[in-house]
């Protein structure tokens, strides 16, 4: 298992290093854009996040924000927005009808209805974003067979605490795992950093409320568009998302619905997933060898492989998106947690979304508990 570890580090190696020579497109073509943002709760660093969006370089866009409840504290961050960028076409919609199980999308479905572009742009509460980044990620778009374009993300916010441990998980293992799950075939699925794609695509499959049934709503649209014969394509564009985690169980909690969502969607990627936490197989390797000296090389070329991948991720992400140095020796604990969760995965079914408590099935789909 070491060995196969390490084997998978370098190859995930060479996925990273190829993804950073990629050159963004640049769109010549900039059709009108209505960017959806369904919010929930302010975290730290919302108005941040938001006011990205708010300052593109873009000649004619319009941001659609989207809460369930008046009372939500995301409002108040929206109406100072709004204020502040009163030249911009803004709308904040309230609405609390239910089209689904899933209460994203039932947002989205609401938000949907004062959508005035054709051209439809998707990015969690959390995602941060340069001022180009419209332009970047609605080129792909103008070929025809292409029906939706997404984003990877790195992590940004608090690099100590648990914080450190939420970063390693995505700057370090989802990342470059997202970068080999791309690579030898077409793109089925997308992440909710950056949906982009036409209104058209959306009506054909059905609308929103076709995702209503899933937890994994990002995943299911670009399942459901590939399966329409269109293309998903990754942007070489990365994005910036948020981390807010400021104790193990809301750490655990999140990476628990993460974890049983991709056991739901991908079984049989996700039970080979085990192979991917060298740290934990190398000492294990180690400890029953009497750390002989095959295993000890064994051991040192993964050290070797993951701490070249977390280089090239760095110098894939922006600037604010690398963890810091001494951060990095916590890789070792991060893989054990890991290990904990993917074993955790298999046995329940039930996570927890906010105030919700939910139930997937073997499909990802989902019922309130």
């Amino acid at each position: 298992m070491a060995t196969a570890s390490t084997l998978y580090w370098l190859y995930a190696l060479g996925c990273v290093v190829r993804f950073r020579g990629r050159p963004r497109p640049v769109s010549t073509a900039l059709p009108p854009v209505t960017v959806l943002k369904p919010l929930c709760g302010a975290h730290p660093g919302l108005y941040e996040s938001l006011r990205s969006f708010c300052q593109q370089d873009y000649p004619d866009l319009q941001i659609v924000f989207g809460v369930r409840h008046a009372t939500d504290p995301a409002v108040e961050i929206v109406q100072r927005l709004m204020d502040e960028y009163r030249a911009l076409h803004t709308k904040l919609v309230v609405n609390d009808r239910d089209v689904g199980v899933n209460p994203k999308v039932s947002n989205l479905t609401n938000m949907y209805e004062s959508a005035e572009h054709d051209v439809l742009v998707i990015a969690d509460s959390d995602i941060s974003v340069g001022r180009d980044y419209l332009r970047s990620v609605v080129a792909p778009l103008a070929d025809p067979g292409v029906g939706l374009v997404t984003c990877l993300y790195g992590g940004k916010g608090s690099g100590r605490g648990w914080g450190a441990l939420e970063r390693l998980f995505i700057d370090d293992w989802f990342f470059p795992s997202a970068l080999v799950s791309a690579t030898g075939g077409r793109l089925h699925h997308a992440f909710g950093a950056t949906l982009v794609f036409h209104r058209r695509g959306l009506d054909a499959i059905g609308g929103f409320a076709a995702l209503g049934p899933y937890l994994a709503d990002d995943y299911m649209l670009g399942e459901l568009i590939a399966r329409r014969g269109h293309r998903v394509v990754l942007s070489p564009y990365v994005v910036e998302t948020t981390v807010v985690e400021g104790s193990f169980r809301a750490l655990f909690l999140h990476e628990l619905r993460w974890s049983r969502t991709m056991r739901a969607v991908r079984p049989v990627g996700y039970f080979l997933a085990a192979v991917t936490y060298g740290f934990v197989w190398s000492a294990l390797a180690v400890a029953f060898s009497g750390a002989a000296w095959p295993v000890l090389g064994v051991a040192a070329a993964h050290v070797s492989a993951r701490l070249a991948v977390h280089r090239a991720v760095g110098a894939a992400l922006p600037s604010a998106g690398r963890v810091s140095t001494w951060a990095v020796g916590l890789l070792p604990v991060r893989d054990a947690l890991s290990l904990v969760l993917w074993a955790a995965s298999f046995l329940g079914r039930t996570v927890r979304w906010g105030r919700h408590r939910l139930a997937v099935d073997g499909m990802g789909r989902i019922e309130p508990r």
